[in-house]
């Protein structure tokens, strides 16, 4: 039987075998959140005209004058007046069309108005160009404002509806299933005997899925028995795009899955990466090109293994790239494994010299829940037989 594989060439297998998802086109209302799928030019200059930036007066810079007949006012939404004659001004609102003939701004804040004039108060700034955002100067029309990948938050959004996008292509939400197995498990609302436990791990899976936007998520449970198992994958594998399984992955008498999944035909890739927790994770891809992530039942290597690997090949498939982890430096001594990847809940604070902090928080085991929420997130740490000194720097992964 082969060994367990690397870190690295998990997170290889994983990105050279995921599918990408397909397009869709949505109105522009329920696009936030999504990964955009298309080149998004603007559509015209921005700003598209010469526009005030302050309430005040719009003059001609080259008429020095301290007082300056107001002969009008320019309201933001209409048309550009004009400024004709010499010494006088117009008063002019934020947003508006800077009058054509003016090139500068005085803000109200430097006027005082008497009788039908604007006198410039003293010390009052009087530059040319002051307080106009220039035709043009943010994009000029045609430039490449977004490009596929990029998630639409609030920014976006606004660079969307600016630009006139009122249905966009982003990427395809997928239909994902999180299926829990184990005899012992109950459901969350039942009193559980003695011997049971109840559900966790899909909850905490479908509501990390969630939590990054993956929100087409269905939760489902199945006992250690064979005939069920393949049963309800045989149905989800019809009818969902992808499955995330927890539990029946390691090798005692009633872990199911990995048979079963090959009984359906789903081609293994790898099982089982050289890492704690975790050590027992599949990986494998259905017919139609569906990706089968199985975790091991553990609550935090469940945990983990979704945050290292499921989110990341997730977003992959949504065509975003590749995201970064944090930097951070361990507060602390921490003693790890010779030939294993480990992963370290850690709660982040601030260090005098302004550096981000990792402070392990071990758990006491892989199936400590209650300890994960007093932490941030993991960092993750190489195979080394000597302990990591205070000071390390390590990759951080939040959980959310």
């Amino acid at each position: 039987m082969e060994g367990p594989i690397s870190v690295a060439a998990a997170e290889a297998l994983i990105e050279a075998h995921m599918p990408r998802f397909a397009t869709e086109r949505i109105p522009l209302a329920l696009a936030q959140g999504r990964v955009l799928r298309q080149d998004i030019r603007a559509d015209r200059d921005q700003p598209p005209f010469d526009r005030v930036m302050m309430d005040g007066i719009a003059i001609r810079h080259e008429v020095s004058l301290a007082r300056y007949r107001i002969a009008g006012t320019q309201l933001a939404g209409e048309t550009a007046m004009t400024l004709a004659t010499t010494g006088d001004c117009l008063e002019v609102m934020t947003g508006a069309m800077l009058p054509q003939g003016a090139d500068t701004v005085v803000p109200v804040e430097s006027l005082r108005k008497s009788e039908g004039y604007a006198n410039l108060t003293a010390g009052a700034v009087n530059a040319v160009g002051q307080f106009v955002h220039r035709r043009g100067s943010d994009c000029r029309e045609g430039d490449l404002l977004l490009s596929p990948g990029r998630m639409l938050r609030a920014p976006e959004i606004a660079v969307l509806a600016t630009n006139g996008i009122a249905d966009v292509e982003v990427s395809r939400l997928p239909a994902i299933a999180v299926v829990s197995t184990g005899d012992e498990l109950v459901d969350i609302d039942a009193q559980p005997e003695p011997w049971q436990i109840r559900r966790s791990n899909d909850h905490a899976i479908a509501a990390a899925l969630r939590d990054a936007h993956f929100g087409e998520v269905s939760v489902h449970h199945v006992t250690d028995e064979r005939k069920r198992i393949l049963g309800l994958l045989d149905e989800l594998l019809r009818h969902r795009d992808v499955i995330v399984l927890c539990g029946g992955v390691s090798m005692g008498q009633r872990d199911y899955i990995p048979s079963a999944l090959e009984t359906l035909g789903v081609k293994q890739v790898f099982h089982k990466i050289a890492q704690r927790p975790g050590k027992p994770m599949w990986f494998g891809i259905a017919p139609g090109d569906k990706p089968v992530f199985a975790l091991p039942g553990n609550p935090v290597s469940a945990l983990v293994c979704t945050l290292r690997y499921v989110l990341p090949a997730l977003r992959a498939a949504s065509g975003m790239p590749a995201s970064r982890p944090r930097a951070v430096t361990l507060a602390a001594p921490l003693t790890t494994h010779a030939s294993l990847t480990c992963f370290i809940p850690v709660a982040l604070e601030d260090g005098d010299d302004g550096r981000l902090m990792a402070q392990p928080v071990p758990s006491a085991t892989s199936g400590d829940f209650a300890s994960l929420v007093r932490t941030d997130g993991i960092i993750e740490l190489p195979p080394n037989a000597s302990p990591f000194e205070a000071g390390f720097t390590a990759p951080f992964r939040a959980w959310s």
